[in-house]
């Protein structure tokens, strides 16, 4: 699983804020960063000053600030989202200079949209980069973001939903597994995302959105659908687990609602398929084994 992954965590801790210290100190990495001294002197005080092991509410302050974390859950960078109206601005930094040039700006800033505009609900996600910072002005522009307005100092790029929708389905980076729905599943779930108020249910909204929709007598055999039951290994750990709506869930019985970490992850994958996925506390490593069950191959289409 060498692919480009990054997953945005919410929770800044103390460790966290001293690492990020670190990376601030180093001019190549805070070169474009306009106010990157008085955010390193902020975070000094901050740590000096409050003696909690997390310390969110206070990066949270006029936006929200995310630690950018690889797939072995080293933090790697960061991203800031500050929502004025109906626009978002995107502050993005990868802070491990080790890490440059391995397209992980490119996946943080998929995450940071995927945030924007089914969590946050943005209209617009803006993007204001200095004209020299020809690293970051690439990955934004291959990410579809446009170019609105420039000058000597700063160029304004930006993303709006619809053309972020449209892109979500035409044009998905080549690393990432397509995945399959079927035009039930889809109707109902599109339904369940309108009703369920939980934290994460937007990455539902977003795999319902980038999912390639298929007709139940088409759907090829390998993918796992709803109420399908499949062998994965997560980790290295094999378990036979059956997706299902939250009403019918069930851990102690491996039936895992779609709505759970694992039962987003696995919705309209193959057989065959290996991708990481964040879960609350920790990113896991997920492979798809066997499809054991499929309703749509045993005939039954009813909802």
């Amino acid at each position: 699983m060498n692919t480009p992954f990054i997953s945005l965590c919410p929770e800044i801790t103390r460790e966290n804020a001293l690492t990020l210290i670190d990376w601030l100190e180093d001019e190549d990495i805070t070169r474009y960063l306009s106010d990157s001294r008085d955010v390193s002197r902020l975070i000094e005080q901050v740590i000096g000053r409050v003696q909690l092991p997390i310390l969110t509410h206070l990066f949270n302050q006029g936006g929200r600030f995310f630690m950018a974390y690889d797939q072995h859950d080293v933090p790697v960078g960061f991203v800031r989202l500050a929502k004025a109206g109906p626009d978002c601005e995107m502050v993005l930094v990868i802070g491990d200079r080790e890490n440059w040039g391995r397209k992980l700006g490119a996946s943080a800033i998929r995450e940071g949209m995927k945030l924007a505009f089914f969590e946050m609900r943005a209209e617009r996600l803006i993007a204001k980069i200095h004209p020299d910072n020809v690293r970051s002005l690439n990955a934004f522009l291959r990410s579809g973001f446009l170019l609105e307005s420039e000058t000597p100092a700063m160029k304004s790029l930006v993303m709006n939903s619809t053309r972020y929708l449209r892109l979500l389905r035409e044009r998905p980076p080549v690393h990432i597994a397509d995945i399959y729905i079927t035009e039930i599943d889809k109707a109902r779930l599109r339904s369940l995302v309108d009703l369920e108020q939980g934290s994460g249910i937007f990455e539902l909204e977003h795999e319902i959105e980038r999912a390639i929709v298929v007709d139940p007598k088409k759907v090829a055999e390998d993918v796992v659908t709803m109420n399908s039951r499949a062998l994965l290994k997560v980790d290295d750990e094999e378990v036979e687990v059956a997706l299902v709506y939250p009403e019918d869930a069930d851990d102690r019985a491996g039936k895992l609602s779609v709505c759970s970490g694992i039962g987003t992850a696995i919705l309209g994958y193959k057989e065959g398929d290996a991708f990481s996925w964040r879960i609350p506390n920790r990113t896991c490593h997920i492979r798809i084994g066997k499809v054991l069950y499929q309703p749509e191959a045993a005939g039954d289409f009813h909802l």
